[in-house]
């Protein structure tokens, strides 16, 4: 084997064997380049195939290593920077390596040595006769007989020569032509040759047998359109169109994602509808039915806003605060940009009203590039609202729940479900048991409605409920959905999202402009404290719409430029103030001790009064007082009996014989219980029968046992906050609540001095005034 140097041309989509003849245009700088070195060095030149025909600019790489060689007959220009190359393969080679020159490829190469002198024993014959007999049958079964080529087969001799002849004529792939090219065994070369060949004959016998198909179905298909046509012309006539509609409805019911079964189904619909007559009054039900199957976004979705921190800055335009909440969508955004997929999550706000629950539904929609619905569920009593009507009956509609993703237009909204505690339940059923399947991640991904009776996938959607209290939710409904709690807010956090956000939004909505009106932070906190008492904003918007419709009016009828609300001014704009700054006890008083309740408006502070009287040993408890209540009071009675000689009251003081105790709690229109009232009540009876006065700066929450005991109690935040509000200085409070600390914003525990307690004996050190001879 000798080496030599060459030009290269890669070619694309075509292949030159030896001894074949063949016209192919240049175009490409670097062919261009070759094929002109060729012409001025012998005329001869490498011709390989692109192992990717796709690619402009191909590498050394990019190269079947197996190529020919080639003589240029003719070579001449087209036009523009195209040229036209005719030539004569005359021998395989191998490329081995190539040279560093750039403007052309040049291939270093070792031919491919055919066998001269090859012993054509009968086993050879018989392949060359094969793949004769093999070429014969393609070309008459393909209807493409090339009787030249037909004829040197019968003549041809050499074994190469007819594999060449067989590779370019019977081969139609260009991988199968290569494949040809690269065997250098001439027996193993044409048995490749005749099982590509088969091959051929079998794919060509399968092409005709699904034209024979088509063509028949075509036939069909034109009889069945002449008829069809025929109908819709008939139909036309009588003024009944909606079989026009059919072919169109149901290819797209192919498309939908749902089972063969229930595409089926929708068909025959479909086709029924079709069948009907006009006048028929099933007929707008069945309209009706179709039009919301396709109006149903079944493969519509809302791309999600990936980037965390355009999300967090929308959170933050629009809500000050809520932390949890905030955080728990940015972790969901995260997981969902590392996943690419993941059910939308189901949460559950709950908190007093007027702290931003329902609003914040609308920031997460924007944060997250979602449509937003909302569905209020208060007052909802019939499972019909949820699942829908079956269309058995007259008037029957969809469930609000697929109502509102139809109006939504998306299969993944944020879906805000308004005080779900507030649904209740009759003899049509309950929609809390209905709201299961809605909330269930397991189940959701097949949710479906009565009236629909189609299976639809709400497991991409962002389910939001919203209560102010979890009592009245059922357990099983409470289970399927992660509890975020939502406390109220303090002075400060109220200053705040009065400056940022209610109170330029209620100037915008009165007209007024910018600079106008001004109030300063004092007057804001004045109106904070003497004019709203409640854990969230909503009373503390209303009192800015009073001052906005005021000034308005002074600024039409008195032409003013600028308003300015000080402390001396707001009683006109707002009345009487209708809180004093402090409503809780000012003087150290027996008998009267100060409790902190939590109740669906936020944490509240009682006062709890105890008077003892000459009787015969009863207790009397009113103020509306539940019966858990009750029991913490005969609790913490029968802990005093228990032990009173340790408690300082003296063993001839027989209060439970000749004295009744009567303990009340004002504000009696008000409904209350729960046990975390326990040691303040217990604290007012021994302040009461000692003649101990209960420190009027300290409030207290906690429920005790008979033996004494404090045991924790919910809702330390927001009884923090009303304890802040009232001016309380001290609280005292379950020693196992000291792990919930951390809830209670700093500038509140900053202001109060929180003591832990674990028995009554450590509530009263803190909560008795001690006299001079008590110490």
């Amino acid at each position: 084997m000798s080496k030599n140097t060459l030009p290269l041309v890669p070619l694309r989509g075509l292949i030159v064997f030896p001894n074949m003849s063949i016209n192919f245009d240049v175009g490409r700088a670097k062919s261009l380049a070759a094929v002109k070195l060729a012409m001025n060095s012998g005329k001869t030149i490498i011709l390989s195939s692109q192992i990717d025909a796709t690619i402009e600019d191909p590498s050394e790489k990019d190269i079947y290593k197996i190529g020919t060689v080639a003589k240029i007959k003719q070579f001449g220009k087209l036009g523009g920077s195209v040229s036209r190359v005719s030539v004569e393969g005359l021998y395989r080679v191998r490329i081995s390596e190539y040279t560093k020159e750039t403007s052309c490829f040049m291939a270093i190469y070792e031919e491919l040595e055919e066998e001269k002198n090859i012993d054509k024993n009968q086993g050879l014959q018989a392949l060359m006769r094969t793949n004769t007999e093999l070429y014969k049958e393609l070309s008459n079964i393909s209807k493409k007989p090339n009787p030249e080529v037909m004829l040197k087969l019968m003549q041809e001799s050499s074994p190469e020569t007819l594999a060449n002849l067989i590779s370019v004529n019977g081969l139609y792939q260009l991988e199968d032509k290569q494949k040809s090219m690269q065997i250098t065994d001439i027996k193993e070369r044409l048995e490749t040759t005749a099982k590509m060949l088969s091959n051929e004959i079998e794919v060509v016998k399968l092409g005709i047998q699904i034209n024979n198909r088509v063509r028949q179905q075509m036939d069909k298909m034109q009889k069945e359109h002449y008829l069809h046509e025929q109908v819709k012309a008939i139909k036309a006539e009588l003024g009944e169109g909606d079989a026009d509609k059919a072919p169109e409805q149901k290819e797209i019911v192919d498309e939908l994602p749902l089972d063969d079964a229930h595409k089926e189904k929708i068909k025959k619909e479909i086709d029924k509808l079709s069948s009907l007559p006009s006048a028929s009054p099933e007929t707008g039900m069945l309209r009706t039915w179709i039009d919301l199957v396709f109006d149903m976004p079944w493969n519509i979705s809302s791309k999600d806003n990936m980037d965390l921190d355009i999300a967090q800055k929308v959170l933050d335009e629009d809500h000050y605060g809520l932390k949890e909440v905030k955080e728990r969508i940015i972790e969901y955004l995260a997981v969902r940009a590392l996943t690419k997929s993941m059910k939308g999550p189901i949460l559950c706000f709950v908190g007093p009203p007027g702290v931003g629950k329902t609003s914040i539904g609308k920031s997460i929609a924007r944060a997250t590039d979602r449509k937003f619905v909302r569905m209020s569920l208060g007052g909802v009593r019939d499972e019909a609202e949820i699942r829908g009507h079956r269309r058995t009956y007259i008037g029957a509609i969809p469930g609000r729940i697929i109502s509102n993703i139809k109006q939504a237009g998306t299969n993944n909204p944020v879906f805000l479900l308004d005080e779900i505690e507030k649904m209740s339940n009759d003899f049509r059923g309950d929609p809390a048991s209905a709201m299961l399947e809605v909330l269930d991640p397991e189940q959701n991904s097949t949710f479906t409605d009565h009236y629909l009776e189609l299976p639809f996938d709400l497991s991409q959607v962002m389910f939001i409920a919203t209560a102010n209290s979890i009592d009245s939710i059922p357990p099983a409904l409470f289970d399927r959905m992660e509890i975020i709690h939502i406390s109220g807010y303090t002075d400060d956090e109220k200053l705040n999202i009065a400056k940022k956000y209610l109170l330029p939004k209620q100037l915008g909505a009165h007209g007024i402009e910018e600079g106008l009106v001004k109030i300063d932070d004092t007057v804001i906190l004045e109106i904070i404290n003497a004019y709203t008492r409640e854990a969230g904003v909503r009373n503390l918007e209303r009192q800015f719409a009073n001052i906005c419709r005021k000034c308005a009016r002074q600024i039409v009828s008195k032409k003013k430029t600028s308003i300015e609300i000080t402390s001396k001014n707001l009683e006109k704009y707002l009345g009487v103030k209708k809180y004093l700054p402090d409503d809780t006890n000012t003087e150290d008083q027996v008998g009267v001790a100060t409790g902190l309740a939590w109740t669906s408006v936020g944490g509240v502070t009682l006062n709890i009064e105890v008077n003892v009287m000459k009787g015969s040993g009863k207790l009397q408890l009113t103020g509306q007082l539940g019966d858990v209540m009750k029991e913490s009071a005969s609790a913490g009675l029968s802990y005093i009996r228990a032990n009173a000689s340790a408690l300082g009251i003296p063993d001839d003081n027989k209060f439970y014989e000749d004295k009744d105790i009567h303990i009340h709690i004002p504000e009696g229109a008000t409904p209350k219980d729960g046990p975390s009232a326990g040691i303040s009540m217990a604290t007012a009876m021994l302040s009461a029968l000692t003649g101990i006065p209960v420190s009027a700066s300290v409030a207290m929450t906690g429920e005790i046992t008979l033996r004494g005991k404090v045991l924790p109690i919910g809702g330390l935040k927001s009884k923090a906050l009303a304890a802040y509000r009232a001016g309380i200085k001290k609280i005292l409070i379950p020693k196992e609540n000291q792990k919930d600390l951390h809830e209670i914003p700093d500038k509140v525990k900053n202001k109060l001095e929180i003591i832990c307690v674990s028995t009554l004996e450590d509530v009263l050190k803190h909560a008795l005034v001690k006299t001079d001879e008590d110490k």
